[in-house]
């Protein structure tokens, strides 16, 4: 390890991944170096004295030119300031009279205020983002090569390239419903296929289309933070109802009156990564069956499942066409394509396709036709089985360096499907020393109660939440060894 104080900011190499500009994907090393810095400042104390350029080449094994394009970055975004024989320190606050000037009031209604904040994170992802998955498997080449045919398909006039129809271009419609059929066991047609620009898309269309102001909302608590903040653009009144060991708690439902809709992950629950039994899956169909209620399925990681039996859908169970059924292809492919899918009952099609005209007409035709060209030619399936199978090399990486590691002291969940795991906690208190500890060495993860605070959800859990989707065996190794040094030291 080469950590050195130098100045007043201590600075351990070993914290920063620097990617060389040769790999695929990697950004230049100022830039990979600027977003790990910013991240680092952002725990620095105001006034604190960075390293010099010539020191921090050293400890990384830069240029001393890859280090001060660095810093003039980070001087000319107002993170820090030079000083004439000083170096460059980490800016001071502004005084106390801009701190204490009265907050703007937000020009948001009340209940959008409360909405998850942006983040940008740097790039490439680091150990354990969640959320991803292998994207070093993805076939840039295959991709681009159907892109270049759809282009001169466009040029000789075989594409419409005006305003389309909002539910999705009709090769793609017919591509996802075969897909579903055959692929996860759920019986739909092209006319039910909805397209949006992601899975969030999807919800938010759901609440707006099925939800009025006032409306009872319930959602799985821990939860998916953005499924609740879709909830609550209808202006529905959005409550948790618990998860235990078995997913969502259908005897919770029966208690209430008035719930006109309740999002679920059956297949894999978010964050707790548990899947939903048969049984509870037919007490939630036939409560909403009874309540005239409607089901939003997040089926997020449904296609990732290591081992037993995957359960189909819980939309390919409904018979009274009371649940909807969301996808995506952001952990099929990549979050960046923004193409995900409703499979609706009949009679909502329409309704849906208005409101997404209202919004924004349709998503982008061109990566519809190469989405639909790359699942009819099988590549989709073939890609599907290498990243299910990479996945689940990285699953057992994680498992066993974890156990090297920890032992039992901190006891790794990783359940049969998805693509994250849970380290369960005592107390917030612990999750918050253990998460700032982690992200100070540049090793990324989410925090359970973190979650539930972040959209006010109900509950006190606590625990560590790790994607393993995006980290290849060999930096999960990596990680995990920082992990083990930094937390040792908290002791």
């Amino acid at each position: 390890m080469d950590r050195r104080n130098i100045g007043d900011l201590e600075l351990d190499a070993v914290g920063f991944t620097l990617r060389r500009t040769h790999e695929r994907g990697s950004a230049s090393l100022s830039d990979q170096l600027l977003q790990q810095l910013r991240q680092r400042l952002a725990q620095a104390s105001p006034g604190s004295r960075l390293p010099s350029t010539r020191a921090l080449a050293q400890a990384l094994g830069v240029s001393r030119n890859t280090v001060l394009r660095a810093y003039e970055r980070l001087s000319d975004e107002g993170h820090v300031q030079g000083q004439r024989g000083g170096g460059s320190r980490v800016r001071l606050p502004p005084p106390a009279s801009a701190q204490h000037a009265p907050a703007r009031k937000s020009a948001l209604p009340l209940r959008w205020s409360g909405l998850p904040a942006p983040q940008i994170r740097p790039w490439p992802a680091r150990a354990f983002r969640t959320g991803l998955p292998p994207l070093d498997l993805f076939p840039f080449e295959d991709w681009a090569r159907l892109q270049r045919q759809t282009w001169r398909r466009a040029e000789r006039g075989e594409l419409q390239l005006g305003y389309a129809h909002p539910a999705g271009e009709p090769r793609l419609r017919e591509q996802i419903a075969l897909w579903l059929r055959h692929g996860r066991g759920l019986p739909c047609t092209p006319e039910q296929v909805v397209v949006t620009s992601g899975a969030q898309q999807g919800m938010a269309l759901a609440a707006l289309a099925l939800l009025a102001p006032g409306d009872l909302a319930l959602c799985e608590s821990p939860g998916y933070a953005s499924a609740w903040a879709a909830l609550q653009l209808s202006g529905a009144r959005v409550m948790g109802l618990p998860v235990d060991a078995a997913g969502l708690r259908p005897q919770a439902l029966q208690a209430l009156r008035g719930g006109r809709l309740v999002m679920v992950t059956p297949a894999h629950q978010w964050p707790t990564g548990v899947t939903l039994g048969l049984e509870r899956r037919l007490d939630l169909l036939a409560w909403a069956q009874r309540e005239q209620a409607w089901v939003l399925e997040d089926d997020y990681a449904g296609e990732y499942r290591f081992e037993g039996t995957p359960l189909p859908p819980l939309a390919s169970l409904d018979r009274a066409g009371r649940c909807i059924h969301i996808g995506s292809f952001s952990k099929l492919l990549l979050p960046g394509l923004r193409l995900g899918y409703l499979v609706l009952p009949a009679d909502l099609v329409d309704e849906f396709a208005r409101l997404r005209l209202a919004l924004d007409r349709h998503a982008p035709q061109i990566e519809q036709e190469v989405l639909a060209e790359f699942i009819e030619q099988g590549q989709l399936a073939r890609h599907l089985r290498r990243a299910r199978r990479a996945a689940a090399q990285r699953r057992e990486a994680l498992q066993q360096a974890w156990k090297r590691a920890f032992g039992d002291r901190l006891p790794l969940q990783a359940p049969p499907s998805g693509l994250n795991a849970c380290v369960p906690l005592t107390a917030p208190a612990q999750e918050q020393r253990l998460l700032a500890a982690a992200r100070a060495a540049g090793v990324e993860m989410g925090g359970l109660n973190e979650l539930l605070r972040t959209c006010a959800q109900p509950g006190a859990r606590s625990g560590l939440l790790l994607g393993f989707g995006g980290t290849p065996p060999a930096e999960i190794e990596g990680a995990v060894a920082t992990l083990a040094r930094v937390w040792t030291a908290l002791a």
